[in-house]
């Protein structure tokens, strides 16, 4: 299984550009990197740590309730040169941090982990030691996103007494921030190969012993590591940024466990993807968008469950992943349950739902609940509840959205699989063109649940949406968490130009934009391989 194979570590650069795509001068970015290493900090680098943002193709905020997705990662990366402090100074503390970024706005940084040992240890915990790194979450800041993959690494490779190295890194990206092609993910995912590589722990052979760090692996210290930055991530971003393939989407699956798998993709069409310029921060604005969702979706879950007279754990946060299964009798041990069966279940939840509505609505089409109605309905008391779904999470909302929430990630879990099933049934497919419109049906079916169910569109991005449509796109829907960020737009392989000259010509923000300005913005882009590491010799 992809999730289950080592990290790719090159020592050739050719074997490595021929990995990441075409549409992007990649030779010179990396070599570029290096230069800028060595100019600043008198050496070459050790390693390079490479990931990719991700397009998600279809299957938005579905996959913290465990169902699968389908992104593929971009060529448009996150690059760390790294390299340990040959002479660190005596007063530097072990494993401090001197982190430079190419960009010009973001200032240099200088840090270091403090070991603190717990107050109270069991007899096996005896040696372990805690690592603490200031990570402010409030204010977030870039170098927040190196710490927090640096930290994953000292509490995972660190413990009883060892010191990581002293390190200088340089960052640089192509990946536009807030974009909604998650730069933050791919910061996080480069910043923790980068510390796993210098400090000798990626590979066997660097040391010598020790198994490989797997793909699998690295996404779920990935995860783990993003949410030191306040972010609930469900492991999406992550595993599209380390396990893509080169001329694929890739279907991740979370549940029973992670895995995926490549979808390729037809023939006759290209992803765009088009940048709304509104800038989405999903750690700044998560307590009444992103984490509030999550808040959303695991109330719905448990409610349901109640409803359905299904066994749920006192403590347990039950997904509405879980909910379906142990609904339909699955049996975790033996595997995830067949696509035509989950589907099955999947319409049967939508009839479901009805019981997540008030008993009382305050208007047509308002389906919101308190508070004090959500904690009811979930059969538990009001303490039991805020320990189990807000004492880990901050949220701000006076009505939350239990049914439309649990409605939109129903659907969206059936349009996947429909999407995955039409890709991989399309090279016996008579007619290719009906099947990039089945496609684009699905996306547009999409976007109007985003908009509409979980209320994570904007109005930019319905406006960019419409504009694409009416320039020629066979579908057309927001990518990534939403509230901003980007598109991603199916076109016809021969319309390409055509469309990206009519929505720069349609879209205000975008006037005036020409040349290298007007390629960040709006792009076509091929399915790039996951994260990988360059070795210096």
């Amino acid at each position: 299984m992809a999730a289950e194979q080592p990290i790719p570590v090159y020592t050739d650069l050719s074997d490595l550009y021929g990995s990441l795509g075409t549409s992007l001068n990649h030779a010179e970015k990396w070599n570029s990197i290096a230069e800028e290493f060595q100019r600043r900090f008198g050496r070459k680098p050790a390693y390079i740590a490479r990931a990719p943002g991700r397009v998600n193709l279809i299957g938005e905020h579905i996959d913290y309730c465990l169902f699968g997705v389908l992104p593929a990662a971009i060529e448009r990366d996150i690059l760390i040169a790294i390299g340990r402090r040959p002479n660190p100074n005596a007063e530097d503390a072990p494993g401090s941090v001197v982190a430079e970024n190419v960009q010009t706005k973001y200032t240099r940084q200088v840090f270091a982990p403090a070991p603190r040992r717990r107050a109270s240890v069991s007899e096996e915990e005896v040696r372990l030691e805690e690592w603490h790194l200031d990570i402010n979450t409030k204010q977030l800041r870039w170098e927040s996103y190196v710490k927090a993959g640096y930290y994953g690494v000292l509490i995972n490779y660190f413990a009883g007494g060892q010191n990581p190295a002293s390190v200088d890194l340089l960052v640089t990206g192509t990946v536009p921030a807030g974009s909604g092609l998650s730069s933050s993910a791919a910061m996080v995912v480069a910043s923790t190969l980068a510390f796993l590589a210098v400090n000798e722990k990626l590979e066997a052979n660097f040391t010598g012993n020790g198994p490989k760090i797997s793909k699998g692996q690295l996404v779920e210290m990935a995860v783990a590591n993003e949410k030191r930055v306040g972010v609930n991530s469900g492991g999406m971003d992550q595993a599209a940024s380390v396990i893509s393939v080169p001329s694929s989407a890739l279907y991740i699956s979370f549940f029973p466990e992670l895995s995926a798998s490549a979808v390729p993709l037809p023939t006759g069409a290209i992803f765009i993807i088009a940048n709304s310029l509104v800038v989405s921060d999903k750690a700044v604005t998560a307590k009444h968008n992103y984490n509030l969702r999550v808040v959303e979706t695991l109330a719905a879950a448990r409610i349901l469950a109640r409803h359905l007279e299904l066994k749920v754990e006192k403590t347990e946060k039950v997904t509405l992943r879980e909910v379906v299964g142990r609904l339909a009798g699955e049996v975790e041990e033996v595997g995830a349950m067949p696509v035509e069966w989950l589907l099955e279940t999947l319409k049967r939840m939508e009839r479901e739902i009805e019981c997540l509505k008030p008993k009382k609505s305050s208007g047509e089409g308002q389906f919101g609940v308190t508070m004090e109605e959500m904690i009811e309905m979930s059969g538990m008391t009001a303490e039991e509840f805020k320990e189990v779904y807000l004492s880990w999470v901050e949220v701000e909302a006076t009505q939350f959205q239990l049914y439309k929430r649990a409605k939109h990630v129903f659907s969206e879990a059936s349009r996947v699989l429909q999407f995955r099933q039409i890709c991989l049934a399309a090279e016996s497919s008579p007619s290719p063109s009906d099947v990039i419109k089945d496609l684009g049906k699905l996306m547009n079916e999409s976007q109007t649940s985003c908009d509409e169910l979980f209320q994570c569109s904007c109005p930019e991005l319905n406006e960019l949406t419409n504009i694409a449509k009416d320039a020629g796109a066979i579908g057309s829907r927001l990518t990534g968490a939403g509230w901003g960020g980007c598109t991603v737009s199916l076109v016809a392989e021969g319309d390409v130009d055509a469309f990206i000259k009519k929505v720069s010509a349609t879209y205000g923000p975008y006037k005036g934009l020409q040349d290298t300005a007007l390629s960040e913005v709006i792009f076509a882009t091929k399915p790039s391989s996951g994260a990988c590491v360059y070795k210096f010799e």
